[in-house]
């Protein structure tokens, strides 16, 4: 089986699919592996630690796109390049497949299977593979450490000889996997903070991280089977901007990390709360590509509101390429290890799987994935 993997072009884009050390763990498990030359320059890999793991390298990305059997990327292709693919052959990657449409079209049209990362089913099996919760992690980590260095303000307390400095106050809005990160970074840092969440069940992890769990009474609230928050009625969330109003004006800086899977981030930092800050605080908004939690937050900016800085800067795990790219690369190599045939030395769509069912959103020309079926639906 030929394995393809090609550079990244999304402008900006710092992050790579596979490091040279996934690199020899496919190699050994009998792939014909086929990097593109410069793969890895953007993370410091040069062409020959590849070749030492046992890829070729190859200078002709056009031709691999058409003969290869499996093609692992980080962000979605290029239609133009989908196009070139053979039918039979499989796609693996962040694809998009909420709003790109036009996309998953092209792959149904060229009869080529998808495996989409983002619906990777949240299991205990799965969790090796889940790409969406590790780069949600450094995304909440560095949002941290964007808004430590904006903040007109140290985190930690600190003794000095001109008294003490108290502890800057951080509100982290949504407790996923980014905001938990964020928690821990903060509160590692010094700072004094509390977290809001929908979802009550994790009330318990942000106290066992040492921060406080704001509380609101919001009535009927559930997470999808995956852990995810379900979206608000309007109601709830007139009572959530309420509940969070208070502590917000309080803080000097806020984290916003809340997302519904599936769709469009809910807006919950009105222009007003912005504008209720001190001026010198500091909002960094990590849900800005799927729409942002902040009213005022333009994407791939930072602007500032009555002195208030709003960050809602893209691709947030790409300012830590090394390590955004060492973990991408583990989780994509554990997929292709974990449906790989020994015997056959290929891999294989075993379509009764749990974690299959869940990923393989586009095979033999049809969309298998009622998620993104009704999606399309509601878009036209």
């Amino acid at each position: 089986m030929r394995i393809f993997v090609p550079k990244e072009t999304t402008p900006g884009e710092t992050r790579v699919p596979l490091v040279p050390e996934t690199t020899a763990k496919l190699c050994k498990l009998g792939a014909e592996l086929v990097v593109e030359a410069g793969l890895g320059l953007g993370c410091g890999y040069e062409d020959n630690a590849y070749q030492k793991a046992g890829a070729v390298l190859t200078t002709s990305p056009d031709e691999n796109w058409a003969q290869a059997d499996f093609i692992l990327g980080l962000r979605k292709p290029q239609i133009t390049n989908v196009a070139k693919m053979k039918a039979g052959s499989c796609y693996a990657g962040f694809t998009d497949p909420f709003t790109d449409f036009s996309l998953i079209d092209a792959f149904v049209t060229q009869r080529v299977s998808v495996i989409a990362l983002e619906m990777l089913p949240r299991t205990t099996l799965a969790q090796k593979m889940d790409a969406l919760s590790s780069q949600a992690n450094l995304s909440g980590y560095v949002a941290v450490i964007l808004a430590a260095e904006r903040a007109d303000h140290v985190l930690p307390m600190m003794m000095t000889p001109a008294g003490t400095l108290r502890p800057s106050k951080v509100f982290v809005i949504g407790c996923g996997v980014a905001g938990l990160q964020a928690v821990a970074t903060a509160k590692r840092l010094g700072a004094r903070v509390e977290a809001f969440d929908t979802r009550r069940e994790v009330e318990e992890q942000v106290h066992s991280l040492g921060a406080k769990f704001v509380k609101a009474d919001l009535g009927e609230t559930a997470s999808t089977k995956d852990g995810y928050a379900q979206a608000l009625t309007p109601e709830q969330q007139e009572k959530q901007r309420e509940a969070m109003a208070k502590v917000l004006a309080e803080s000097n800086i806020v984290i916003t990390t809340a997302q519904v899977f599936g769709r469009k981030a809910p807006v919950i930092v009105t222009e007003e709360m912005v504008k209720s800050m001190r001026p010198g605080s500091v909002i960094v908004d990590t849900a800005i590509e799927t729409g942002g939690n902040v009213e005022v937050s333009r994407r791939g900016e930072e602007i500032e509101v009555q002195g208030v800085r709003v960050i809602a800067l893209e691709n947030l795990p790409g300012r830590v390429p090394v390590h955004a790219s060492q973990m991408y690369s583990a989780n994509l190599g554990n997929l292709v290890e974990h449906f790989w045939d020994k015997t056959a030395k290929a891999f294989t769509l075993t379509l009764d799987d749990e974690i299959m069912q869940g990923c393989l959103i586009v095979h033999e020309g049809q969309i298998r994935s009622e998620r993104i079926k009704n999606a399309r639906e509601s878009a036209q």
